[in-house]
């Protein structure tokens, strides 16, 4: 496979012997026989590439350095130049319309980019070219194996990504990290179109057995309307959750990984407010808010651990309407949500790995007191207060590509009798396959509604509707025992 200019001439200034890329392309032999016409093509190009770095001056190598950089990070603008160089190369070439080329690029100038200046093989997952690789949310380098997520299943695909090649992509998206060590051995990075790749290497895995992970977001029309057609909520609590969204309620979207939490949130914030002023925090820049709400004041900040309590006053002091945090899994962004909804900063919303809403207000206690010390159950208490609502997801274990509402809590805590509860409003029914609700709103849920009564009046109507359709017909009420010392379990109340 063929290796982009910016690491080869890199490579070379620094004294070090460039791989053979002859022999790096030769890794498939059977591959090689039938598209050899389009490897020699591939040589072809490079040559007359190689001809034009050797003629430039400095300063246009340097230049073309940093265009073809961004080329494979995926940047429009020059992905597009290179694509364009490439076809006008062709032109001049006969029999190019007729040759044979790998399956899974969709012309010779497409692969050929893909080769000299792209990700070979994962280029097509990478740029959608495929209506399944459109619709499939992962791709997984396993030696030189690639697997990629289709119809919820891990398809091994014909691309073969030689142990030359993956190295020398690693070294092209560090270059994009500057604080990023190549002989760290894990690494988590973004190409410019969002797409999420970890990395493991070197001593992290076996010989000859090193992972790139790549995720990308396939839910493109961010509406409830939309994942209700998926078939991600009932179709009858699309109206509900706009009203619950207006009416301003503090929400957690919790489930595994690739549960669906971010999208949720995302068609969650995309229905607030645009002129309300927001706050996003992520360890990562994996949600463009600029550009899924491009007119509203939101300020983005990358930060956790450390670097989270560094800003950690400042962002308290902040006029912000409203919070969002991104994979909240450490103990300075769980006191960063907990301190900021205490002070009465409503319309908040978070994402965090649980397997219950139940556990997860002493997940974020216990986090906080280990690293910061206090009382556990005065802030187990405070989150019951500060959140009103989690929306917990799932992936259905038959088809990982489909994505569920399991279940809506309201959590609520009873001052005068110092009492934690979780009230589940609504719960996914295998068996039926049909949503399940409770007509149950706490008071404080109520004291917000008098703000807006007529929202308030309408999230109460779609309730009792919702019930009267579908009810729950068990329990709904869980006292958690870490909050009661054991003496509280299920109840009717």
């Amino acid at each position: 496979m063929k290796i982009c200019w910016w690491i080869y001439h890199g490579r070379r200034e620094r004294g070090t012997d460039s791989p053979s890329l002859q022999s790096d392309r030769r890794w498939d032999m059977k591959q090689e026989q039938i598209f050899s016409e389009f490897f020699n093509l591939c040589d072809a190009v490079e040559a007359i590439l190689e001809r034009e770095w050797n003629s430039s001056e400095e300063w246009e190598k340097q230049q073309r350095l940093e265009r073809e950089k961004k080329a494979i990070m995926g940047y429009e603008e020059e992905t597009r130049f290179y694509k364009h160089k490439i076809e006008n190369i062709l032109s001049n070439m006969h029999s190019v319309e007729n040759m044979a080329i790998p399956p899974w690029y969709t012309s010779p100038s497409e692969g050929i980019f893909a080769e000299l200046y792209g990700m070979a093989g994962l280029s097509p997952w990478v740029y959608d070219e495929t209506d399944e690789y459109k619709n499939s949310s992962s791709a997984k380098l396993i030696g030189e194996r690639m697997y990629c997520l289709i119809n919820g299943r891990s398809v091994l695909q014909p691309q073969r990504i030689s142990e030359n090649r993956r190295k020398q992509l690693k070294r092209a998206f560090l270059l994009t990290a500057p604080k990023e060590r190549d002989e760290k051995g894990f690494h988590e990075l973004y190409l410019n179109n969002g797409i999420r790749i970890t990395i493991y290497s070197g001593d992290r895995t076996k010989k000859g057995q090193d992972v790139m992970v790549f995720r990308k977001y396939v839910l493109r029309e961010l509406t409830f309307e939309r994942l209700a057609e998926l078939g991600t909520i009932p179709s009858d609590s699309v109206e509900l959750f706009k009203v619950m969204v207006r009416i301003g309620f503090n929400v957690l979207f919790s489930g595994q990984v690739r549960a669906g939490k971010t999208a949720f949130m995302q068609v969650w914030q995309k229905n607030e407010d645009p002129s309300l002023e927001g706050l996003a925090i992520s360890t990562d820049p994996e949600t463009p808010w600029h550009i899924i709400m491009p007119y509203a004041p939101v300020m983005q900040i990358l930060a956790d651990g450390k670097e989270l309590e560094v800003l950690y006053k400042s962002l308290l002091r902040g006029d912000n309407d409203y919070i969002l945090l991104e994979e909240m899994r450490d103990a300075a962004a769980f006191k960063l949500a907990i301190d900021i909804t205490s002070i009465g900063t409503s319309r908040s919303k978070a994402t965090i790995h649980s397997g219950s809403p139940v556990d997860i207000p002493y997940k974020m206690a216990s986090a906080v007191a280990s690293e910061y010390g206090g009382n556990i159950k005065a802030m187990i208490s405070q989150i019951y207060r500060n959140f009103h609502y989690v929306f917990q997801l799932y992936q259905v274990p038959y088809d990982r590509s489909i994505k569920k509402l399991k279940s809506i809590s309201e959590y609520r805590y009873d001052e005068s009798g110092d009492i934690v509860s979780v009230h589940t409003v609504c719960r996914y029914d295998e068996k039926s396959g049909k949503w399940q609700w409770k007509y149950d709103i706490g008071e404080d849920k109520r004291e917000m509604g008098k703000l807006q009564p007529d929202e308030f009046k309408r999230m109460e109507d779609m309730l009792k509707l919702l019930e009267k359709r579908n009810p729950i017909m068990e329990n709904n009420v869980i006292y958690p025992r870490y909050y009661v010392g054991g003496g509280g379990d299920e109840d009717n109340r």
